[in-house]
């Protein structure tokens, strides 16, 4: 039997002291959100759920999500609402998804989703119903800082040392992001856009669980998600896949197919259905190119204007790998820009391990400059780049250059 745990402990223990136990939910329908309104619910906050209806290729998702996630409120004796965020999801999260590609450049949605509507215009929605906390599924955990930290008088020497602007972070203690419990689930990955103003209002009770903790305790709680299989891909997708979407937006527009050499390997669809590292049918075309290789060739290069691909043979191609990235659009968790070179672990992509970096902002170009250790494999252009301290998520920015 699994006995629940304090649900984050130093993440809450200054809520409960300073806020109400009221906090909404957002449950998708979900086995991991279902979990986290029972549990919340079992610590003795006053919970509410609600189900975001986003909009989707296929409409019956929507509708079984969200009778499930009704299900489980029920069964928790909790209100429920469904919150109709369709057609800004549209705007903010698909269509940016659609021009994104058209630029060549290979986004996550899942970031902007999280940063535009679940801790957007939900946490907007909560508050204006008179509700201060949301609460969410994501395999993530927040570390509240003590106030008592450090006495006023340490404070005040302390704060000599340091800039105006992190003199005012010691005076006004900060939030940590950190990643889940479980490595395998964390989600903290797609968190890099938040900020203090939406984590002070933020819980997540799943943080330090393992995934298979949560099945029990969706047992334990006798939820009729406890046996619902976790959703695989980009949510709004649904079975279908990205080129398949994409081509309901995007006018294919064939372009030749090269080696780095130049020599042709054959036609594309369209430079748009393709990003970095991908491995799809090219290898067809080799006994035409004079190649003394059966590898697979892999999309090395994509350039834009001219409408031409690059691929080259191997996985492990040594075009494939790049050791400094430019970054734009950053954010800092914490709200405070480093004012010299730090060191970080860095993820370009989802559960990739953190590679050692060293992150420096370049006045003259006015971007951020990744500098790995090792170079990484297949960075893309508009990719999610985050930055890791140990466990803690410090922020991160949108991969723009090599």
């Amino acid at each position: 039997m699994v006995k629940t745990k304090e649900i984050n402990k130093k993440s809450n223990k200054k809520v409960r002291l300073e806020q109400d136990r009221k906090v909404l939910v957002a449950m998708s329908g979900g086995v991991d959100s279902s979990v986290a309104a029972a549990l919340l619910k079992e610590t003795g906050f006053e919970v509410v759920g609600a189900f975001i209806k986003a909009w989707s290729l296929n409409k019956e998702c929507n509708v079984r999500d969200s009778r499930d996630a009704r299900m489980v409120a029920n069964k928790l004796g909790i209100p429920f609402y469904v919150f109709d965020f369709e057609k800004i999801y549209k705007e903010k999260v698909v269509d940016y998804f659609v021009k994104t590609y058209e630029k060549g450049e290979t986004p996550n949605p899942d970031v902007l989703c999280n940063k535009e509507i679940k801790f957007g215009v939900f946490l907007e929605k909560a508050k204006k119903i008179g509700i201060n906390l949301i609460a969410t599924g994501h395999y993530a955990r927040l570390e509240r800082e003590s106030t008592k930290s450090k006495t006023r008088a340490q404070n005040k020497k302390f704060c000599a040392r340091l800039s105006t602007q992190m003199c005012a972070l010691v005076q006004n203690p900060k939030i940590h992001l950190l990643k889940g419990k479980d490595k395998n689930k964390d989600q903290s990955y797609f968190l890099w856009q938040l900020t203090q103003k939406e984590l002070k209002h933020s819980l997540f009770p799943i943080g330090d669980y393992w995934k298979s903790e949560i099945r029990e305790l969706a047992k334990k709680f006798g939820l009729p998600t406890a046996e619902k299989k976790d959703s695989q891909g980009i949510c709004f997708l649904g079975q279908v896949e990205i080129k398949d979407f994409l081509e309901k937006y995007l006018k294919p527009k064939p372009g030749k197919i090269i080696l780095p050499d130049g020599r042709i390997v054959g036609e594309h669809e369209g430079i748009v259905f393709y990003t970095i590292g991908q491995r799809h049918g090219f290898n067809l075309a080799i006994s035409k190119t004079g190649l003394k290789t059966q590898e697979p060739l892999f999309v090395v290069g994509k350039r834009v204007k001219d409408n031409v691909l690059v691929v080259a043979p191997g996985r492990d191609n040594l075009l494939l790998y790049k050791k400094q990235i430019w970054l734009d659009k950053v954010n800092f968790v914490s709200g405070l820009k480093p004012e010299s070179a730090i060191k970080v672990g860095s993820s370009i992509r989802y559960r990739q391990k953190p590679e050692k970096a060293t992150l420096d902002f370049i006045i003259e170009k006015g971007l951020w400059l990744l500098n790995f250790k090792k170079p990484v494999w297949a960075p893309a252009l508009g990719q999610s780049a985050v930055f890791y301290q140990k466990e803690e998520l410090i922020g991160g920015g949108i991969i723009v250059g090599y």
